[in-house]
């Protein structure tokens, strides 16, 4: 393994943003910045070989400065939505930044991704990564407590890119972080769509959402219905049917027990032969067809499989808590294990 560092230019405050280089043996390699712990490319093989970026991405950091769709970053502190930006811990009520229609969004205005992080790199004989940190300040887009936040990502000779979320806070407060990465396994630079990917959830349930995707609370059986991925389906076979959302944008309920490391879902490009495989300690995962893409980006180039603790969980006190005291340490990992199939 293999990792080198350069300078990615200056963020508004003029600060050096540096990106980082892990490469193994074959050649794969992932890129990051330690502004936002952003993956800004995942370079693997083809079945005959040849190299691309499978990870949708800015050519430069001007790009990941200004507003856009959280390509490749660390989301948090609580990642999806937040019905209305309120929520309430022991009676006393919490007002958090309004960002996405009438509700909260991927951590507010000034998330994790808009964050400057410390690093320290991981250097092993298998595998190297960054471990980077950060603090949120009590209050920051209203969430309360001070927190000390570590996002650990490491890639492999195995092709696995895995990263650890880990967090205490002085105060009782809410956390849900997670990466959001689009994938386009043909190529992020191909101009294709992922129409033609075939998607896998390992997931017998998913989230039933209001008109702003808000959970109702209802667990749902996707069988028989567009959301139905227990088996290999075409992403574009159905995607029509769900208008509302212009695609998918749903949370499924990942198969087995929370907070252990199992499947959460497989994507596979039949043109190029790339896969990739995600497994999770998370409750849940995102599924997002990159419907609201803009800009660089054309909607449907990418797609996410963001894992996660459900949407608006504060307000839901049926759903796995949210919910970190003093004296605990949140910690939620993720593992991306990219192959071929000829």
């Amino acid at each position: 393994m293999h990792i080198t560092a350069e300078e990615f230019g200056n963020n508004a405050d003029g600060e050096s943003v540096t990106r980082f280089k892990i490469q193994n043996r074959a050649g794969s390699h992932v890129t990051l910045i330690d502004y936002g712990a952003i993956i800004t490319s995942v370079v693997v093989p083809d079945r005959s070989g040849a190299m691309e970026n499978v990870n949708l991405n800015f050519p430069s950091l001007e790009g990941y400065l200004g507003r856009h769709a959280y390509l490749g970053s660390t989301v948090g502190r609580f990642c999806n939505r937040i019905a209305k930006g309120r929520f309430a811990i022991d009676g006393e009520d919490y007002t958090l930044v309004v960002n996405n229609g009438p509700n909260h969004l991927h951590g507010g205005t000034v998330g994790f991704d808009k964050l400057m992080w410390s690093t320290e790199l991981i250097e092993e004989s298998e595998l190297a990564g960054v471990r980077f940190r950060t603090t949120s300040p009590d209050g920051q887009e209203g969430y309360p407590g001070t927190l000390e936040i570590v996002a650990e990502y490491t890639f492999n000779e195995d092709a696995e890119l895995a990263y650890t979320f880990k967090a205490t806070t002085d105060k009782t407060t809410v956390i849900n972080m997670t990466n959001h990465s689009y994938w386009n396994l043909s190529g992020a630079d191909t101009e294709t769509n992922v129409f033609d990917h075939r998607v896998r959830i390992n997931a017998e349930q998913f989230l039933e959402v209001d008109d702003s995707l808000i959970p109702t609370g209802q667990y749902s059986d996707p069988a028989g219905s567009p959301l139905d991925f227990r088996e290999f389906h075409r992403v574009g076979d159905r995607i029509d049917l769900l208008p509302d959302t212009k695609g998918y944008d749903h949370c499924f309920v990942v198969a087995g027990q929370a907070g252990e490391l199992r499947l959460a879902g497989v994507v596979k490009d039949p043109s190029s032969g790339r896969c990739m495989e995600v497994s999770t300690t998370q409750p849940g995962v995102q599924f997002y067809t990159g419907n609201h893409l803009g800009g660089d980006h054309r909607p449907y180039s990418g797609l996410c499989l963001e894992t996660q603790h459900f949407p608006d969980s504060p307000n839901r006190p049926e759903f796995p808590t949210t919910r970190l005291e003093p004296g605990e340490e949140f910690s939620e990992t993720t593992i991306h294990r990219f192959f071929v199939e000829s």
